[in-house]
């Protein structure tokens, strides 16, 4: 599917499972004739090569063959000391890629490709961009604004509230980086270290029992949690916010916002300037 949305000014495409809203500022008709030619043959390329895709990221790992595998494989590469599945990338890689063909089919000032929450963002010199983070509950949990000269290419968000499964206990991990594949991968793998292993509240169950196809397969995902204390929420924002931290100082991330039942911390934020890409909480 495909149609300009009825403000005119945005572009919705949805294939399968893959639904993008798309908003381009400059020669927005060029750019959406792009992105709509671009997304044609995205899915099938995705499932030509889906099984090498779910499967665990290793260093000697031939590269798959399609655009936005590729895209995957090097964002995900980038973690694999510890466990990590290309699948991790798929929807920043996606956004990614369409925004690609867009910035090269057309001069644009501004422009987004937003695949589930997950986005890919262009930003001509000068011009900025600013978006607020929601809350599970619907209630807008901060704001992030970036400006061009901070080099932040992508946002993506991920936790128990997203569509994917987290073996961790975040409501929420946002990340901005360089592109949208490399702060997806992060997102997740952030959102996995917000935990408290073995603490008998959280209720667990193998991946594969909730998606029989889930790249996870057996590993143990959050199935819901009981009461936590202040202090053990707390805890678990750390374990999240070490890796997130680890990250930054790889030069992996710019910054990352962690929540949990009302309580954030951020990572990074103090390596950006208080004007630039820093996620300030509400």
């Amino acid at each position: 599917m495909a149609a300009i949305l009825p403000c005119g000014t945005r572009l919705h495409l949805q294939h399968g499972p893959i639904d993008l809203i798309i908003g381009a500022e400059g020669a927005r008709a060029a750019a959406f004739a792009a992105a709509r030619a671009r997304f044609e043959t995205v899915l099938e390329e995705l499932v030509a090569e889906l099984a090498f895709l779910r499967t665990e990221v290793s260093a000697d790992d031939p590269a798959p063959q399609g655009a936005v595998a590729r895209r995957m494989d090097k964002s995900a590469r980038a973690h694999s000391a510890g466990f990590v599945t290309r699948m991790a990338a798929v929807a920043g890689a996606v956004a990614d890629e369409i925004l690609t063909a867009m910035t090269k089919a057309a001069p644009l000032s501004r422009a987004y490709v937003n695949n589930g929450g997950d986005i890919a963002l262009h930003l001509a010199p000068g011009h900025g961009f600013a978006t607020a983070i929601a809350g599970l509950d619907g209630h807008e949990n901060g704001r992030i604004t970036i400006r061009a000269e901070d080099g932040i290419g992508g946002i993506a968000t991920s936790g128990r509230g997203g569509r994917s499964l987290s073996m961790g206990i975040a409501d929420a991990v946002t990340v901005l980086a360089r592109d949208a594949a490399s702060a997806d991968v992060a997102a997740t793998l952030i959102a996995n270290a917000v935990d408290l292993p073995g603490h008998p509240a959280i209720h667990r169950l193998p991946a594969s029992e909730i998606d029989p196809e889930s790249d996870l397969k057996n590993r143990l995902i959050t199935n819901g949690y009981g009461a936590l204390s202040l202090p053990e929420i707390h805890d678990a924002l750390q374990n999240g916010r070490i890796v997130a931290e680890k990250m930054v100082r790889r030069g992996l991330i710019a910054s990352a916002c962690l929540f949990l039942r009302g309580e954030t911390c951020h990572a990074g934020a103090d390596r950006l300037a208080p004007t630039s890409g820093v996620l300030e909480h509400a």
